[in-house]
């Protein structure tokens, strides 16, 4: 007969387990969902690449904003309430989630009334894509309710409440995915097919199904709350903080992993800031948003898949490290980094190879009507493997502690990939080409993280 501690040991792993296969299947069908409304955009008349260009610019202004506002908020709500959790301090935990919720929808309604008011300057300033306007505005409500909704999935996850966090995503996609055809299509006959309207409607989608997902989360808390009471009655060895200083540890948590997010999306915006702008130099405007569309639409979809399937372990790493770690749990530590980076290796690995091999087939496949690409595909998808380690790495590094080595990394990442967009955007046009297709994009960072993490905990 086991004893008590293995049986504590089994039932962890399986919880921590549970939390990963629950994960990899709300983003197996968000990815599927995505795929779907995504086919549907791009072999629709009238919007094809050139409405996925302008939804990626614009999506990437709404996505730098988005990081600022709450990109990091769930792991790091995940990290100092499953160390409260840890130690028995519900009360305490329940406390740091309340005045991260306050201080987080704030932030949310800052970044909304920015992205709103300053559209116009960003798209026609900054993009120098005019069409990309109406997009931002139709997203910036999506802000505050992506912010406040980050919170509360944080909070369920270091409850281990995973599939909370999961249920939620899946509905905001299956509300996105759907409300994108109807809205779209609407919005076609209205406008007799305008490229610009449908963008707008496509974003507006986006804004209606992030309000899906907090609702869900709202009425799932309220059906949890005496659960929480009830765990509150029992807390042990809580620790009275004052507001303020509860507000210090949330921000020291999420601003180095927010960092590490703003980075990340620093990259894409390297390609909404650059790309158009060179390719104008050698063809007409309208090609050069459709090279884009090309990259930011279908490419970055294709290649994002796997890395989807993969954040479930980085997810699910936070609380699970964190809650070791307050334990003094080192070997439980060792043990699920090792199983998550071997099966991150499997799941990058068949993928990146793949996608190099069989570019062509695929696009031809998915995009009938707008199969172009094969190359940036091909291009992109070296960069599979590599983003997949960083992404279980980061996690560890985040649940442990070594929040700035992720910010770091992808530091270096964005200064490598910004040399090589200046240095093959030169005067002839075939070198344009190449800066359009991303080059520059490959995750040097991963092999940074790994150095970092043995050195400093192996």
């Amino acid at each position: 007969m086991p004893n008590k501690e293995q049986s504590e040991k089994v039932s962890k792993k399986e919880t921590f387990m549970q939390g990963v296969i629950t994960l990899i299947f709300s983003q197996v069908l968000i990815k599927l969902l995505g795929l779907i409304y995504t086919l549907y955009l791009t072999n629709r008349e009238g919007f094809g690449d050139k409405g996925n260009g302008i939804v990626a610019a614009g999506y990437q202004i709404y996505a730098m904003l988005l990081t600022i506002s709450s990109i990091g908020v769930p792991n790091a709500i995940s990290k100092l309430v499953s160390e409260r959790i840890a130690v028995g301090d519900h009360k305490g935990g329940h406390r740091i989630f309340k005045i991260a919720f306050a201080t987080f929808a704030m932030i949310g309604l800052v970044g909304s009334l920015l992205l709103f008011f300053g559209a116009h300057m960003i798209a026609n300033y900054w993009l120098q894509i005019p069409e990309a306007e109406m997009t931002l505005v139709a997203l910036s409500p999506a802000i505050f309710f992506v912010a406040i909704s980050s919170v509360m999935r944080g909070y369920f996850n270091a409850r281990q409440n995973i599939k909370a966090t999961a249920r939620s995503q899946s509905l905001e996609q299956v509300f996105k995915t759907a409300l994108t055809i109807i809205l779209v299509e609407i919005i076609a006959i209205i406008s007799n097919a305008s490229t610009t309207w449908m963008a707008g409607g496509a974003t507006l989608a986006t804004t209606l199904a992030t309000f899906a997902g907090f609702g869900y989360l709202y009425l799932y808390y309220k059906t949890v709350r005496k659960e929480i009471a009830a765990e509150i009655k029992s807390t042990v060895n809580y620790k009275y903080e004052r507001v303020k200083t509860i507000i210090k540890k949330i921000l020291f948590v999420s601003i180095p992993i927010a960092l590490t997010a703003i980075m990340s999306s620093l990259n894409k915006n390297i390609d909404s800031f650059t790309v158009v702008r060179s390719l104008k130099q050698f063809m007409p405007e309208d090609m050069a948003l459709s090279q884009y569309g090309i990259l930011g639409g279908k490419v970055d979809m294709l290649t994002s898949l796997p890395l989807s399937i993969n954040v479930a372990f980085a997810t699910a790493l936070v609380p699970a490290v964190s809650a070791a770690k307050a334990r003094k749990d080192k070997k439980t530590i060792t043990q699920k980094t090792s199983f998550s980076l071997l099966t991150s290796m499997l799941i990058g690995l068949p993928c990146t190879v793949g996608m190099c091999l069989f570019a062509g087939p695929i696009l031809n496949l998915l995009f009938p009507n707008a199969s172009n690409g094969a190359v940036i595909l091909q291009i992109s998808s070296l960069t599979i493997l590599f983003t997949i380690l960083d992404q279980t790495i980061n996690g560890v590094l985040q649940g442990y502690g070594k929040l700035l080595i992720p910010a770091i990394s992808l530091g270096c990442r964005s200064n490598c990939k910004i040399n090589f967009k200046f240095n093959f955007s030169t005067n002839t046009r075939n070198r344009s080409k190449w800066s359009s297709l991303g080059v520059g994009r490959l995750s040097f960072s991963s092999i940074y993280n790994c150095n970092n993490f043995i050195k400093k905990n192996c």
